[in-house]
């Protein structure tokens, strides 16, 4: 993986897909209706196929939502380090990570982050959760912060509904019914994660990230920028470029789960952040997968192999969690 600087993406490299005919129908006209979920599917496939990132206007999260978890995600990430600490995990992948809780790939440094991640907001009389799913339980709030549950819960729904959408126009793409991959949402393992970077150090050296290269554990992430930048992307030609924010849109991109799920139609795709800015940097990022036992069985067309042996979808999520955390190292820190 080459780790050569990024250059400013050129116009159109990382393609722009209008949303606006998968959250609304066409009144008295099915037919133009699937017409343009079927244009919008291929549209999507294509830039999976070239990039693997687009990014979609038109998704339909309101824009005081998006602005609400930002102010108090901002507010979270100021509290006193002993506060947020209060929150991190205990049994389940919820919680407050510190800076050098994560590293996203096994050579790099320790991330440069904090992150907040939230699930499915359940009790612990949660049947599943009593039978042992290990991605569905109670999320870790702050208690200075009440009004952080009802915002994040408010904003996770809207991420899963412009998932669904984003997932049924991928499935019309492969020649499979629309609610081919949504079908296996009926009580999903998406979460949802709040991350801070602060600004790198002048002198930090170039191997030095907010996050380093990794691809995405799950089936789709959707991913909320701030106006900072520094999302890089490694294209399929081993060129890495930036994604830079574009207001009132969302950066989408495909989990190894996709990957395996469409034999790498929608292929999973490296990507890093690097925030040279001089300033704080947040995102807001969804990960959309289905249920646990969900067996992730990838769609083949006729006389062709299929590229990956079945797994279940949480048990990869997690074995991908347990390299990557230390937290589930036994190395977590006070």
């Amino acid at each position: 993986m080459n780790d050569t600087l990024a250059r400013w993406i050129d116009a159109g490299e990382l393609p722009v897909i209008d949303m606006a005919p998968l959250t609304r129908d066409a009144p008295g006209d099915e037919g133009a209706a699937l017409a343009a979920r079927v244009q919008v599917g291929q549209e999507m496939r294509e830039a999976a196929e070239a990039v693997g990132f687009f990014y979609v206007r038109n998704h339909a999260i309101p824009r005081e939502l998006i602005a609400r978890t930002d102010a108090l995600a901002r507010a979270f990430f100021a509290l006193p380090l002993e506060q947020k600490l209060a929150c991190r995990p205990v049994d389940l992948h919820r919680g407050f990570l510190q800076v050098g809780q994560a590293k996203m790939h096994a050579r790099a440094r320790v991330d440069l982050k904090e992150s907040f991640v939230w699930g499915r907001d359940v009790g612990a009389d949660d049947a599943d959760y009593r039978a042992g799913n290990r991605m569905i339980g109670p999320n870790r709030w702050p208690q200075s912060m009440p009004e952080l549950r009802t915002t994040l819960n408010a904003y996770l729904d809207a991420a899963h509904q412009c998932a669904r959408r984003l997932l049924g126009a991928m499935a019309i793409s492969l020649e499979q019914p629309a609610d081919y991959f949504v079908r296996q949402f009926a009580k999903p393992v998406s979460r949802g994660t709040l991350v801070y970077y602060p600004p790198q150090p002048a002198d930090a050296s170039e191997d030095q990230f907010g996050v380093a290269a990794h691809t995405d554990y799950g089936v789709i992430t959707l991913l909320h920028q701030d106006d900072v930048g520094g999302l890089e992307v490694l294209t399929r030609d081993g060129r890495w470029v930036s994604a830079p924010p574009i207001p009132d849109t969302l950066v989408i991109n495909s989990g190894d789960l996709l990957g395996r799920w469409t034999n790498d139609r929608f292929k999973s795709n490296p990507h890093r952040v690097v925030n040279r800015s001089g300033r704080e940097r947040l995102s807001i990022a969804v990960f959309a997968d289905p249920d646990y036992d969900t067996p992730i069985v990838p769609v083949t067309v006729a006389d062709e192999a299929a590229r990956y042996p079945v797994v279940s979808c949480g048990d990869y999520i997690l074995s991908r969690f347990d390299a990557a955390f230390a937290y589930r190292q036994g190395t977590q820190t006070a």
